[in-house]
């Protein structure tokens, strides 16, 4: 009986040392991989550029003067393109009614 009893004492002192080392590495790993989320998270955090929350002004209405040369500069980048033949006549026809209305 006495070998019985020494047999079932070391059985559980070998569990109990395998339970605590388990739990320690379990712990420790687990220790690593969060110091490991929190340095890519941090890094993740600057590497991502700032995002813009508000959209940006409209711009105010050019003076008339301004207004009328806009005008022509534009009707003369579309004559380009329709006579580089990218524009159709019907195109051409539109955009430039288009621009005289604005």
């Amino acid at each position: 009986m006495p070998g019985l009893l020494r047999g079932v004492a070391r059985t559980a002192v070998i569990a109990g040392t395998a339970t605590a080392v388990s739990n320690r590495v379990s712990r420790r790993q687990a220790g690593r991989w969060a110091a490991q989320d929190d340095q890519a998270a941090a890094q993740q955090q600057y590497a991502q550029p700032p995002q813009e929350y508000a959209a940006p002004a409209p711009a105010a209405a050019p003076p008339v003067a301004d207004d009328m040369s806009s005008k022509i500069d534009q009707l003369k980048e579309l004559g380009a393109l329709k006579e580089q033949g990218i524009l159709t006549e019907a195109e051409f026809a539109e955009q430039k009614s288009r621009i005289l209305r604005a």
